[in-house]
């Protein structure tokens, strides 16, 4: 019976597009859910509109998890970086350009609507059936010889041989995602890490530097209490803090409230210069030291910081005294952000926590960690490249699923099991990191 039973692949974002390409390719009868009427939102709204696919070079360092690292590391590796962009240079046909500055690929078109189209086009054209407008109101697994699950919609019930888990977390919910994933994948009985906000702006309340919105530079952020370092662009806001390398820091302020501890201080370094570096500065020419600083800084933010070191602009180096300088030079290098909190999963663009990576398994020669309500657990091999980050996905694969046409590293599959599979996809695939 399962043999005439489609696959149903719930989510038609970047994971549940890339995976019911694969599926059907592979020669399973595929119906994709989705309850937009278009479906990859967050693909649309990636990059700033026009969609990074993925990075240049291989960071896992910069994945974030509450799970083992190894797993983790092993994941990544499971799809390499240089067939994920042959699949979209050759297979969408979408030419990946570099972006130098940010080590990113783009397409060349920049336009992140092109990669959504693409990936809805190849679906089709490998025999997809697409039905938008269509929520999912949960998931029944039948008791029958045939391990059937039953998809329960707002249109009707679904019967099926397998079901793809890809309906996002819980951040940006203005683009359909609900959390109806997680939930199904608790309900199931597998192992969750705490969910969390990650990769979202950070709040000041009161903002002390809400004049200052709009100004944007290049920092570095760290905490040294647990050895963290992150470089990238800063943006002030009305409310706070935002650009990348905040978003990048954002979890050590998110997980607070899971650990219940104390935020680490984040300190920010506003340039390239160091303390060494600033120090030899403020030594040197008769200039003023505001003049000095403006060189490097935009004028507002340096007057700010100028001001918060009790240090006039006006002062010229060579009357500069000690303890001046080592007061400039702290603020400069080692400023103590004023962090209260974050914006939430409303601007999150990941979600951190959901399934533990322990109950992924990469090797098909060892049993899966069994699941109080689903056994034996295997894991579908990655489909998506980590640019494309997402939820937890659950699937039963019937014995007759064994793909063809994949690539090297195609799936690893258990007779009539259950696996999960944790797609990589992000809201605004602006970043690298991964939070699992």
């Amino acid at each position: 019976m399962t043999d005439r039973l489609p696959v149903a692949v719930i989510g038609a974002g970047a994971a549940g597009l890339v995976s019911a390409i694969f599926a059907a390719r592979a020669g399973a009868r595929v119906i994709l859910l989705e309850r937009t009427h278009d479906g990859g939102r967050k693909i649309l709204i990636s990059g700033g509109g026009r969609c990074n696919i993925l990075p240049s070079v291989d960071a896992p360092e910069r994945f974030v998890t509450d799970s083992s690292r190894n797993s983790l590391r092993n994941i990544l590796r499971s799809w390499p970086l240089a067939e994920q962009r042959t699949f979209f240079e050759r297979e969408l046909g979408i030419p990946l350009v570099l972006e130098p500055e940010t080590g990113k690929l783009f397409p060349r078109s920049n336009r992140a609507r092109d990669v959504r189209d693409a990936l809805v086009a190849r679906a089709r054209e490998a025999g997809v059936d697409i039905q938008f407008n269509v929520r999912v109101r949960d998931l029944e697994r039948k008791e029958t010889a045939e391990s059937i699950w039953q998809v329960v919609t707002d249109k009707g019930p679904l019967s099926c041989s397998a079901v793809v888990l890809a309906t996002g977390g819980l951040s940006v919910p203005k683009t359909g995602s609900d959390g109806v994933g997680l939930d199904v994948a608790n309900r199931f009985g597998h192992t969750m890490h705490p969910t969390y906000p990650a990769l979202t702006p950070l709040l000041a309340d009161p903002p002390p530097h809400a004049h200052l919105a709009g100004i944007s530079v290049g920092v570095t952020l760290r905490s040294p209490s647990i050895r963290a370092q992150f470089t990238g662009g800063f943006l002030f806001t009305h409310r706070g803090y935002s650009g990348p390398a905040v978003l990048d820091a954002s979890h050590l302020v998110s997980r607070v409230s899971l650990n219940r501890t104390i935020a680490p201080a984040i300190a920010v370094q506003w340039s390239e210069q160091d303390t060494d570096g600033w120090d030899r500065m403020l030594r040197e020419g008769r200039k003023s030291v505001g003049a000095v600083v403006t060189q490097t800084l935009p004028a507002r933010l340096a007057d700010q910081l100028l001001d918060e070191a009790g240090v006039d602009r006006r002062t010229i180096l060579s009357q500069l005294s000690r303890a001046e300088r080592r007061a400039v030079t702290q603020v400069l290098c080692e400023y103590e952000l004023p962090v209260t909190g974050d914006e939430g999963y409303k601007k999150a663009e990941v979600t951190g926590g959901g399934v533990a990576l322990s109950e992924i398994h990469l090797d098909p020669r060892q049993p899966a960690a069994p699941s109080p309500a689903l056994r034996p657990v295997a894991l579908l091999r990655r489909w998506a490249p980590p640019c494309l980050r997402g939820c937890p996905a659950l699937t039963s694969e019937p014995d007759r699923w064994r793909p063809t046409g994949l690539p090297p590293r195609g799936w690893r599959r258990y007779r009539s099991s259950v696996a999960i599979r944790c797609w990589p996809f992000a809201p605004r695939s602006d970043r690298e990191d991964w939070y699992g």
